[in-house]
């Protein structure tokens, strides 16, 4: 064999090691490190605390002396607050003022908040994403910009009144997409992906400090994740967090969390994102149940490397006295604190 056909042969070769490599580093997601490794969110959503309190709901410490409910869960660990937000509701609450004046107390107490767009008047849920009664009959190009103009407008409020939301959550529970049938994910991934660039859009330009969250319910279901996630990640999705809701039994809970913590260990693997637990419960008749299921959740999502477990939300913990029908709370019926939220206090 002649110098010259050898050093082509080498050449050759390197140049397909190289390709390979190349090919193989492009399969793998960026896992960015968090910004600030020293906060674990240790949180509430607190949606119905306006109107609670306007009805007459008091709230107390284990001594029975009667506290402020924000500064009770900020005394019980809570150090962050969760909101959700409804379009046109047909009350005064979960509008935008409404949101505001909570986002400011709980601020002022020192806590971080999170808002949650419903993309509703009401509920959204994995059972029904109901478009606005404004947005009912918008073709989907104004229905994309109308989302993001308002998405802007509300955080515009927000930043304005002095509330720096650290996560911004766009949409709520969407397992199969949002402001259905033209974002139903099932139906129409880029549709969906579509309505979700423009909320993110409208945050990036708003408040580009504030983490966008996407939220998928049941966090044990990686089959379901995976759908999700790849089809957003195919159609160039901006966001920065997976959010999950988890909602286990008091006889089952051991084995939801290991499952959970199994999925968010592939949502970092496979996609490079943080994981946020963003909704959390459990029947408040099972208060110890609960205390030990949260204080596992927390542990798992706390020991992902790199930071990458944010922290974890119980939904709506203050409600007690089976509060307009509502069974998971976190309070007892004389409206303390009940076992369950020692978990926070680690």
């Amino acid at each position: 064999m002649s110098k010259y056909i050898y050093f082509a042969i080498l050449t050759w070769a390197f140049f397909l090691c190289a390709c390979a490599k190349a090919s193989n580093t492009t399969t793998s997601p960026i896992i960015q490190a968090p910004s600030d490794t020293s906060f674990y969110a240790k949180g509430a959503d607190i949606g119905w605390l306006s109107q609670m309190e306007a009805e007459g709901k008091k709230f107390y410490d284990a001594s029975g002396k009667q506290m402020d409910c924000i500064e009770l869960l900020k005394s019980k660990g809570i150090n962050s607050i969760r909101l959700r937000v409804w379009v046109n509701p047909t009350t005064i609450y979960c509008g935008t003022a409404d949101v505001i004046s909570q986002a400011k107390r709980a601020q002022n107490l020192g806590m971080k908040i999170m808002i949650d767009f419903h993309y509703s008047d009401w509920w959204a849920d994995p059972g029904k994403q109901n478009k606005p009664a404004a947005w009912k009959n918008l073709t989907f190009d104004v229905l994309t910009s109308t989302l993001y103009n308002y998405t802007k407008e509300v955080v515009t409020q927000l930043k304005s009144n002095g509330i720096n939301p650290t996560w911004i959550q766009i949409g709520n529970e969407t397992n199969d997409g949002m402001l259905w049938e033209e974002g139903r994910a099932s139906k129409s991934m880029s549709n969906f992906a579509a309505l979700l660039n423009a909320g993110a859009k409208a945050v990036r330009e708003a408040s580009p400090s504030s983490k966008i969250i996407v939220h998928v319910s049941n966090g044990y279901d990686n089959a379901m994740f995976r759908w999700m996630f790849d089809g957003l990640k195919t159609n160039k999705v901006d966001y920065d967090v997976i959010a999950m809701s988890l909602y286990p039994e008091a006889n089952n809970w051991q084995n939801i969390n290991d499952q959970c913590y199994t999925n968010m260990l592939d949502m970092i693997a496979r996609y490079g994102k943080e994981i946020m637990i963003s909704e959390v419960g459990m029947d408040v008749s099972k208060a110890n149940d609960c205390k030990n299921f949260l204080t596992d959740i927390i542990k798992k999502n706390k020991s992902l490397a790199n930071h990458m477990g944010l922290g974890v939300f119980y939904w709506e913990p203050e409600c007690f006295n089976n509060w307009q029908g509502y069974n998971m709370g976190a309070f007892t019926n004389d409206g303390k604190p009940s076992v369950a939220m020692d978990a926070f206090l680690n």
